[in-house]
């Protein structure tokens, strides 16, 4: 049987090894006013700083005048995003600074200790600001820890996808990344991530279905672990199970998988890798091997170890009419 088995897709969604953390993020912000934020009037009566409740269809999540994650630490692990709607405005200790958004990916390999804000801005002032992204937790292992923290930027432009017609002429179309699929390879991931290594056989595509398009998921190398998370559609067949509303899958990785598109346009993202099989301890947003070291992460943290932060706020944005850029702690500017 391909399939392992099933569960309920929450908040986050629940992930395995090496994979630590994924959550779908999906927030239907108002129009943004002159600080990028909501109007304040709709703020009242939200938990600032800690909302997560979803009222009227979006969230402020840690951000209090703009939506999104303010200054905070990470050590031991790497973050991928993929902004699939809305923009998201990166600021960290090593001086680094980007906006990305519109399918864009970044890839950030926190290792030894960085301090990052995420935050939301609403560039829209006439129309609704809709946010979509998947943050994806990859575990490193304990040799990759402490290498140095560095982020890799994954234009939408450059992000190959694979357009696949199945015998009826309906598509299937991989956005790849990370892995490889058929001849197409996705860009490098930073330089000590765990997937820089071909034999961790990591793999992240979303995965875009026409109605009632079929396609088979090729098998990866044994001894990896994969699951597909069905999150939008209104009915899929995987393996010849028929499924009617949104879940995780967890798949045979070495047998080749059917999936079949229900009768509306489908969508998944697919998690793939070798488990790193070491101990994880974790708390909150640090990943070691050892409680030891997690003690160790938090005297190193408090005693400034994870950079100096050089921005005049907790929060920043850049200016609204600021393009898609990213500028590196090196001082390396790119655009798409």
């Amino acid at each position: 049987m391909s399939i392992l088995s099933t569960f309920e897709l929450g908040f986050p969604w629940m992930s395995f090894d090496p994979f630590l953390f994924c959550v779908h993020h999906q927030d239907f912000y108002p129009q943004g006013g002159p600080n990028l934020g909501p109007d304040p009037k709709l703020l009242q009566g939200r938990p600032l700083g800690q909302d997560f409740g979803g009222i009227d269809g979006w969230r402020m999540y840690h951000g209090e005048s703009v939506p999104g994650f303010p200054r905070h630490p990470h050590r031991g692990f790497e973050t991928i995003t993929l902004a699939r709607k809305g923009f998201i405005d990166h600021a960290d200790s090593l001086g680094a600074t980007a906006r990305f958004g519109q399918g864009d990916v970044q890839w950030m390999t926190a290792a030894r200790g960085i301090e990052h804000a995420e935050m939301f801005p609403l560039l829209k002032s006439d129309e609704a600001n809709t946010c979509e992204l998947f943050q994806i937790w990859l575990n490193l292992p304990a040799k990759s820890k402490f290498a140095d923290p560095y982020f890799t930027m994954l234009w939408n432009e450059k992000i190959p996808r694979v357009r696949l017609k199945d015998e009826a002429g309906r598509i299937t179309e991989v956005l790849l990344a990370a892995g490889r699929l058929g001849s197409k390879d996705a860009p490098p991931p930073p330089p000590d991530s765990f997937a820089a290594q071909e034999a961790a056989d990591v793999a992240v595509w979303t995965i875009k279905m026409e109605s009632s398009a079929t396609w088979t998921l090729p098998p990866a190398r044994p001894g990896t672990d994969r699951t597909l998370y069905w999150f939008e559609g209104s009915e899929t067949k995987v393996a010849g199970e028929i499924f009617g509303s949104p879940l995780g899958i967890r798949l045979r990785a070495d047998a080749p998988t059917r999936i079949e598109s229900g009768p509306h346009p489908t969508e998944y993202l697919l998690l793939q890798g070798r488990p790193i099989g070491e101990p994880v301890a974790h708390h909150g947003p640090f990943v070691m091997n050892s409680p030891d070291e997690l003690r160790q992460a938090f005297v190193d943290y408090r005693a400034g170890k994870f950079g100096r932060w050089p921005w005049p706020a907790h929060d920043p944005v850049h200016a609204k009419e600021e393009g898609r850029f990213a500028i590196h702690a090196d001082g390396r500017k790119e655009t798409p």
